[in-house]
Protein backbone atom coordinates (compact mmCIF):
# COMPACT_ATOMS: atom_id res chain seq x y z
CA UNK A 1 0.00 0.00 0.00
CA UNK A 2 3.03 2.26 0.93
CA UNK A 3 4.46 1.74 -2.18
CA UNK A 4 1.28 2.42 -4.27
CA UNK A 5 1.25 5.74 -2.67
CA UNK A 6 4.45 6.54 -3.40
CA UNK A 7 4.46 5.68 -7.00
CA UNK A 8 1.51 7.55 -7.44
CA UNK A 9 2.96 10.84 -5.77
CA UNK A 10 5.55 10.18 -8.84
CA UNK A 11 3.23 9.74 -11.40
CA UNK A 12 1.38 12.52 -10.61
CA UNK A 13 3.96 14.64 -10.29
CA UNK A 14 5.57 13.35 -13.86
CA UNK A 15 1.85 14.14 -15.65
CA UNK A 16 1.66 17.68 -13.70
CA UNK A 17 5.56 18.80 -15.05
CA UNK A 18 5.00 17.40 -18.47
CA UNK A 19 1.14 19.05 -18.68
CA UNK A 20 2.25 22.66 -16.87
CA UNK A 21 6.12 22.26 -17.79
CA UNK A 22 6.56 21.05 -21.57
CA UNK A 23 9.99 22.99 -22.11
CA UNK A 24 11.77 23.72 -19.07
CA UNK A 25 14.95 24.85 -20.94
CA UNK A 26 13.10 27.77 -22.75
CA UNK A 27 15.04 31.08 -22.75
CA UNK A 28 11.99 33.88 -21.80
CA UNK A 29 13.13 37.00 -23.34
CA UNK A 30 11.37 38.60 -20.88
CA UNK A 31 13.53 37.37 -17.92
CA UNK A 32 13.70 40.27 -15.17
CA UNK A 33 11.92 43.02 -16.93
CA UNK A 34 9.34 43.01 -14.30
CA UNK A 35 8.88 45.59 -11.34
CA UNK A 36 9.20 45.11 -7.93
CA UNK A 37 11.39 41.87 -8.05
CA UNK A 38 11.25 41.90 -4.20
CA UNK A 39 7.51 40.61 -4.57
CA UNK A 40 9.41 37.18 -5.85
CA UNK A 41 11.60 36.45 -3.21
CA UNK A 42 10.07 33.39 -1.07
CA UNK A 43 9.51 33.83 2.46
CA UNK A 44 8.94 31.37 4.89
CA UNK A 45 12.16 29.31 6.10
CA UNK A 46 9.56 25.81 5.77
CA UNK A 47 8.21 26.41 2.54
CA UNK A 48 11.89 27.61 0.61
CA UNK A 49 13.26 24.08 2.70
CA UNK A 50 10.85 22.04 0.68
CA UNK A 51 12.18 24.12 -2.85
CA UNK A 52 9.34 26.20 -2.83
CA UNK A 53 6.85 23.82 -3.59
CA UNK A 54 4.04 25.70 -1.10
CA UNK A 55 1.02 26.42 -3.01
CA UNK A 56 -0.67 22.75 -2.38
CA UNK A 57 0.39 22.85 0.85
CA UNK A 58 0.45 26.28 2.38
CA UNK A 59 -0.57 24.85 6.00
CA UNK A 60 1.14 27.56 7.85
CA UNK A 61 1.19 31.74 8.25
CA UNK A 62 2.73 32.09 5.38
CA UNK A 63 0.10 31.17 3.26
CA UNK A 64 -0.51 34.99 3.27
CA UNK A 65 1.96 34.83 0.97
CA UNK A 66 2.10 31.71 -1.24
CA UNK A 67 -1.82 31.01 -1.64
CA UNK A 68 -4.41 32.77 0.80
CA UNK A 69 -7.01 29.99 0.63
CA UNK A 70 -4.71 28.22 2.70
CA UNK A 71 -5.91 29.88 5.49
CA UNK A 72 -8.90 27.89 6.15
CA UNK A 73 -8.00 24.92 4.08
CA UNK A 74 -7.69 22.75 7.86
CA UNK A 75 -10.29 19.93 7.01
CA UNK A 76 -12.76 19.25 9.40
CA UNK A 77 -11.64 16.55 11.81
CA UNK A 78 -8.10 17.87 12.53
CA UNK A 79 -7.02 14.25 12.36
CA UNK A 80 -3.79 15.26 10.15
CA UNK A 81 -2.40 17.56 12.22
CA UNK A 82 -3.19 15.82 15.39
CA UNK A 83 -0.45 12.56 13.80
CA UNK A 84 1.69 15.27 13.34
CA UNK A 85 2.04 17.77 15.71
CA UNK A 86 0.19 16.56 18.73
CA UNK A 87 -1.61 19.83 19.18
CA UNK A 88 -4.26 20.52 16.89
CA UNK A 89 -5.87 23.12 19.17
CA UNK A 90 -2.37 25.06 18.14
CA UNK A 91 -3.63 25.44 14.89
CA UNK A 92 -7.20 26.21 15.38
CA UNK A 93 -5.81 29.71 17.77
CA UNK A 94 -8.06 32.33 16.89
CA UNK A 95 -4.75 34.40 16.20
CA UNK A 96 -1.84 33.91 14.43
CA UNK A 97 1.29 35.30 13.84
CA UNK A 98 4.64 34.75 11.44
CA UNK A 99 7.83 36.77 11.24
CA UNK A 100 10.35 35.95 8.84
CA UNK A 101 14.36 37.39 8.37
CA UNK A 102 16.78 36.50 5.57
CA UNK A 103 20.13 38.37 4.20
CA UNK A 104 18.98 38.00 0.32
CA UNK A 105 21.99 37.73 -2.13
CA UNK A 106 24.67 40.80 -2.32
CA UNK A 107 23.82 41.38 1.38
CA UNK A 108 20.18 42.95 0.91
CA UNK A 109 17.91 42.19 3.57
CA UNK A 110 14.12 41.18 3.33
CA UNK A 111 11.55 40.70 6.01
CA UNK A 112 7.67 39.43 6.44
CA UNK A 113 5.50 39.17 9.10
CA UNK A 114 1.94 38.27 9.26
CA UNK A 115 -0.82 38.53 11.29
CA UNK A 116 -4.08 36.10 10.89
CA UNK A 117 -7.21 36.31 12.86
CA UNK A 118 -9.70 33.44 12.61
CA UNK A 119 -12.77 35.25 11.78
CA UNK A 120 -15.43 31.96 12.61
CA UNK A 121 -15.30 27.89 11.86
CA UNK A 122 -14.91 28.89 8.26
CA UNK A 123 -13.46 32.10 7.23
CA UNK A 124 -10.07 34.09 8.49
CA UNK A 125 -8.59 37.48 7.84
CA UNK A 126 -5.18 38.38 7.67
CA UNK A 127 -2.55 41.52 7.44
CA UNK A 128 1.47 41.29 6.67
CA UNK A 129 3.92 43.41 5.74
CA UNK A 130 7.06 42.83 3.02
CA UNK A 131 10.07 44.60 3.33
CA UNK A 132 13.34 44.81 1.26
CA UNK A 133 16.59 47.24 1.42
CA UNK A 134 19.43 47.81 -0.78
CA UNK A 135 21.65 49.41 1.25
CA UNK A 136 23.70 52.25 0.82
CA UNK A 137 25.61 53.34 -2.61
CA UNK A 138 28.14 55.16 -3.79
CA UNK A 139 26.79 58.61 -5.77
CA UNK A 140 29.21 59.66 -8.74
CA UNK A 141 29.15 62.90 -10.98
CA UNK A 142 29.68 62.66 -14.12
CA UNK A 143 33.07 62.61 -13.89
CA UNK A 144 33.37 59.28 -11.63
CA UNK A 145 33.98 61.40 -8.40
CA UNK A 146 32.13 60.19 -5.18
CA UNK A 147 29.72 62.40 -3.94
CA UNK A 148 27.72 60.55 -1.53
CA UNK A 149 25.98 57.87 -1.02
CA UNK A 150 21.78 56.75 -1.66
CA UNK A 151 20.32 54.17 -0.73
CA UNK A 152 16.98 51.81 -2.06
CA UNK A 153 13.80 50.09 -0.21
CA UNK A 154 10.78 48.55 -0.84
CA UNK A 155 7.57 47.78 0.93
CA UNK A 156 4.40 45.95 0.14
CA UNK A 157 1.39 45.68 2.71
CA UNK A 158 -1.27 43.17 2.16
CA UNK A 159 -5.09 42.54 3.29
CA UNK A 160 -6.25 39.01 2.91
CA UNK A 161 -9.30 37.10 3.48
CA UNK A 162 -10.04 33.00 3.21
CA UNK A 163 -13.10 30.90 3.45
CA UNK A 164 -13.90 27.40 3.68
CA UNK A 165 -16.86 27.73 0.87
CA UNK A 166 -17.61 23.92 1.32
CA UNK A 167 -16.00 21.24 3.46
CA UNK A 168 -13.33 20.55 1.52
CA UNK A 169 -12.95 23.85 -0.76
CA UNK A 170 -11.18 26.78 -0.21
CA UNK A 171 -11.06 30.10 -1.68
CA UNK A 172 -8.86 33.04 -0.51
CA UNK A 173 -7.76 36.64 -1.88
CA UNK A 174 -5.44 39.17 -0.90
CA UNK A 175 -4.56 43.17 -2.03
CA UNK A 176 -1.27 44.40 -1.94
CA UNK A 177 -0.04 48.09 -2.28
CA UNK A 178 3.28 48.27 -2.98
CA UNK A 179 5.92 51.03 -2.64
CA UNK A 180 9.15 51.33 -3.90
CA UNK A 181 11.98 54.22 -3.65
CA UNK A 182 15.56 54.79 -5.42
CA UNK A 183 17.25 58.08 -4.04
CA UNK A 184 14.84 60.58 -4.95
CA UNK A 185 12.51 58.34 -7.15
CA UNK A 186 9.43 56.51 -6.13
CA UNK A 187 6.63 54.28 -7.42
CA UNK A 188 3.73 52.16 -6.40
CA UNK A 189 1.37 49.90 -7.79
CA UNK A 190 -1.67 47.72 -6.76
CA UNK A 191 -1.69 43.82 -7.06
CA UNK A 192 -3.95 41.06 -6.13
CA UNK A 193 -3.15 37.30 -5.04
CA UNK A 194 -6.22 34.83 -5.48
CA UNK A 195 -5.83 30.92 -4.28
CA UNK A 196 -7.99 27.99 -4.37
CA UNK A 197 -7.08 24.80 -2.27
CA UNK A 198 -8.86 21.41 -2.18
CA UNK A 199 -8.57 18.98 0.27
CA UNK A 200 -9.12 15.58 -1.35
CA UNK A 201 -10.02 13.85 1.82
CA UNK A 202 -11.47 15.55 5.35
CA UNK A 203 -8.38 15.50 7.10
CA UNK A 204 -6.23 17.46 4.98
CA UNK A 205 -4.23 14.63 4.25
CA UNK A 206 -4.07 15.00 0.53
CA UNK A 207 -4.04 18.92 -1.04
CA UNK A 208 -4.02 20.49 -4.60
CA UNK A 209 -3.24 24.20 -4.42
CA UNK A 210 -3.76 26.76 -7.21
CA UNK A 211 -2.58 30.55 -6.82
CA UNK A 212 -2.60 33.40 -9.18
CA UNK A 213 -0.23 35.85 -7.43
CA UNK A 214 0.95 39.49 -8.10
CA UNK A 215 -1.44 40.48 -10.58
CA UNK A 216 -1.94 44.08 -10.94
CA UNK A 217 -0.36 47.09 -11.86
CA UNK A 218 2.42 49.80 -11.64
CA UNK A 219 0.32 53.23 -10.67
CA UNK A 220 3.58 55.48 -11.50
CA UNK A 221 6.82 54.19 -12.24
CA UNK A 222 10.07 55.68 -11.27
CA UNK A 223 10.47 58.41 -14.31
CA UNK A 224 7.05 59.99 -15.59
CA UNK A 225 7.42 58.34 -19.28
CA UNK A 226 7.74 54.47 -18.34
CA UNK A 227 5.87 52.04 -15.98
CA UNK A 228 6.74 48.16 -16.07
CA UNK A 229 4.49 44.98 -15.75
CA UNK A 230 4.18 43.26 -12.25
CA UNK A 231 5.62 39.49 -11.64
CA UNK A 232 2.45 38.07 -11.98
CA UNK A 233 2.65 34.06 -11.81
CA UNK A 234 0.56 31.03 -11.91
CA UNK A 235 1.29 28.20 -9.76
CA UNK A 236 -0.46 24.80 -9.50
CA UNK A 237 0.61 22.36 -6.76
CA UNK A 238 0.24 19.04 -4.75
CA UNK A 239 0.95 17.76 -1.22
CA UNK A 240 0.29 14.44 0.40
CA UNK A 241 1.05 13.20 3.81
CA UNK A 242 1.65 9.45 3.77
CA UNK A 243 -0.10 7.63 7.10
CA UNK A 244 1.92 4.46 6.46
CA UNK A 245 5.53 6.86 6.62
CA UNK A 246 6.17 9.58 8.71
CA UNK A 247 6.62 11.61 5.48
CA UNK A 248 5.07 15.19 3.86
CA UNK A 249 5.28 15.28 0.21
CA UNK A 250 4.86 18.51 -1.98
CA UNK A 251 5.28 19.94 -5.11
CA UNK A 252 4.86 22.64 -7.60
CA UNK A 253 4.74 23.47 -11.17
CA UNK A 254 4.12 27.83 -12.23
CA UNK A 255 4.97 29.91 -15.01
CA UNK A 256 5.67 33.34 -13.96
CA UNK A 257 4.97 35.55 -16.16
CA UNK A 258 8.63 37.40 -16.83
CA UNK A 259 10.63 33.79 -16.97
CA UNK A 260 10.53 30.09 -17.81
CA UNK A 261 8.12 27.24 -16.22
CA UNK A 262 9.53 26.07 -13.70
CA UNK A 263 9.13 22.93 -11.19
CA UNK A 264 9.85 22.28 -7.63
CA UNK A 265 9.86 19.47 -5.07
CA UNK A 266 10.35 19.29 -1.49
CA UNK A 267 9.92 16.36 1.15
CA UNK A 268 9.22 17.09 4.96
CA UNK A 269 10.19 14.54 7.82
CA UNK A 270 8.39 14.33 10.70
CA UNK A 271 8.89 10.99 12.68
CA UNK A 272 11.37 13.35 14.92
CA UNK A 273 8.63 15.30 15.84
CA UNK A 274 8.71 18.22 17.46
CA UNK A 275 11.97 18.23 15.33
CA UNK A 276 11.30 18.15 11.54
CA UNK A 277 13.59 17.71 8.75
CA UNK A 278 13.09 19.06 5.38
CA UNK A 279 14.91 18.75 1.88
CA UNK A 280 13.95 20.20 -1.71
CA UNK A 281 15.05 21.04 -5.19
CA UNK A 282 13.16 23.76 -8.10
CA UNK A 283 14.46 23.62 -11.69
CA UNK A 284 14.37 27.68 -10.98
CA UNK A 285 18.11 26.83 -9.80
CA UNK A 286 19.23 26.64 -13.23
CA UNK A 287 18.82 30.27 -13.55
CA UNK A 288 21.97 30.28 -11.68
CA UNK A 289 24.12 28.02 -13.14
CA UNK A 290 27.22 29.58 -14.96
CA UNK A 291 29.20 26.88 -16.10
CA UNK A 292 31.29 25.90 -12.52
CA UNK A 293 31.09 23.04 -10.41
CA UNK A 294 28.99 25.23 -7.84
CA UNK A 295 26.26 24.44 -10.53
CA UNK A 296 25.41 20.48 -9.49
CA UNK A 297 23.73 22.57 -5.87
CA UNK A 298 21.72 25.26 -7.60
CA UNK A 299 18.17 24.75 -7.00
CA UNK A 300 18.39 22.41 -3.76
CA UNK A 301 17.31 23.36 -0.59
CA UNK A 302 17.38 22.03 3.11
CA UNK A 303 16.26 22.75 6.68
CA UNK A 304 14.74 22.09 9.90
CA UNK A 305 11.57 22.85 12.47
CA UNK A 306 11.09 22.56 15.58
CA UNK A 307 7.72 22.85 18.22
CA UNK A 308 7.48 24.26 21.43
CA UNK A 309 3.86 24.15 23.07
CA UNK A 310 1.90 26.96 20.58
CA UNK A 311 5.11 28.01 18.68
CA UNK A 312 7.40 27.12 15.85
CA UNK A 313 10.82 28.32 14.90
CA UNK A 314 12.26 27.03 11.34
CA UNK A 315 15.26 27.25 9.08
CA UNK A 316 16.24 27.08 5.67
CA UNK A 317 19.69 26.99 3.42
CA UNK A 318 18.56 27.74 -0.11
CA UNK A 319 21.64 27.29 -2.56
CA UNK A 320 22.16 30.08 -5.89
CA UNK A 321 25.49 28.55 -6.72
CA UNK A 322 27.78 30.92 -7.20
CA UNK A 323 25.90 33.88 -6.55
CA UNK A 324 26.01 32.57 -3.06
CA UNK A 325 23.18 30.80 -0.30
CA UNK A 326 20.30 32.12 1.42
CA UNK A 327 19.62 31.47 5.28
CA UNK A 328 16.23 32.13 6.56
CA UNK A 329 14.75 32.19 9.83
CA UNK A 330 11.08 31.88 10.92
CA UNK A 331 9.41 32.31 14.12
CA UNK A 332 5.28 31.62 13.98
CA UNK A 333 2.57 30.94 16.16
CA UNK A 334 -0.66 31.19 17.96
CA UNK A 335 -2.26 32.47 20.66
Amino acid sequence: MIKKQILQLIVVSLITAAVICPDLSAANPKAGTTAYSFLKVGTGAKSQALGGAFVGLADDETALYYNPAGLTAKGESYELYDDLLDKPEDLAAQNRFTASYLNYLLDFQYGFIGYIRNLDDRSAAGISAAYQNYGSFDRLNSSGDLIGTFGASDMALSLSYSRRVMPRLSLGASGKLIYQRIDEYSSDGLAADLGLMYLLQEDGSTRIGLALTNFGVQLSGLTESHKDPLPTKIALGMSHALRGLPLVFASEAGKPIDNDYYLAMGLEVITLKPFFLRVGWTTAGRDYKIGNDNDTIAGFAGGFGYSYKKYTMDYSYSSFADLGSVHRITLSGGF
